[in-house]
């Protein structure tokens, strides 16, 4: 079956990221982001990326943040893959591209950078999302997916913002994505992953069969 892979990000406890892997996880994200209610210690992300099995793409999100400190974080919780989720260079996702790294670079629909701006980035793959709300990320803010559909059958393409298990098949049929981001859709309270909600989402998403190929964003080969 042709169905977009997992991303579940914002995760702040070992046993929560491991039990997410059971459920079905490619991939989980740590965000050291300070303003985030979902940041966390370097010491609790080196837990996490240390107990998660080797198959599992290990995801650091970062906003606007120096190359230096996210090679620093890379480094001391041996992350697979870096999300640059503010109004980062290209410059600095190309030299993270040369550091091995997969690099997500989110992009906005209702905020820069903007779609149209793609041709700048030499990212691995791109996180879309409607960019509204206080803080970079979702904001649990739903909104038009179909928007990104043409813009995921040119690049790989990662689905965020407002994803749920009610809603993400109507919004991985609407997008087509390689791959759907979730974090608050999945919460009891900012980054307490509550399992049985995770289930229910890894379900519905194994559910949608998409007739287009789709990326392996998050396989163990994937720069």
């Amino acid at each position: 079956m042709n169905t977009p892979q997992v991303k579940v990000c914002g995760l702040t406890h070992v046993d929560e990221a491991l039990g997410c892997v059971a459920l079905g996880a490619d991939a989980i994200g740590c965000v050291f982001f300070p303003p985030s209610p979902r940041h966390i210690s370097e010491k609790r992300a080196r837990e996490i990326c240390f107990a998660l099995p080797a198959k599992v793409k290990k995801v650091g999100v970062f906003v606007n943040e120096t190359f230096s400190n996210i090679m620093h974080k890379v480094d001391r919780c041996l992350l697979s893959a870096v999300q640059l989720h503010g109004q980062e260079s290209p410059e600095l996702a190309s030299r993270l591209r040369r550091e091995n790294l997969c690099v997500i670079k989110a992009l906005f629909i209702n905020a820069k950078p903007s779609l149209e701006e793609v041709s700048d980035y030499e990212a691995s793959a791109y996180l879309v999302e409607c960019g509204k709300g206080i803080l970079p990320g979702g904001n649990a803010l739903k909104w038009n997916w179909e928007k990104a559909r043409s813009f995921g059958d040119k690049y790989p393409l990662i689905l965020a913002g407002g994803l749920a298990s009610e809603n993400v098949s109507q919004a991985v049929f609407a997008a087509a994505p390689d791959a759907v981001d979730v974090s608050s859709g999945v919460e009891s309270g900012p980054g307490l992953k509550d399992l049985a909600a995770v289930a229910s989402f890894m379900d519905a998403v194994s559910q949608c069969n998409l007739e287009k190929k789709l990326i392996k964003i998050f396989s163990k080969e994937s720069i």
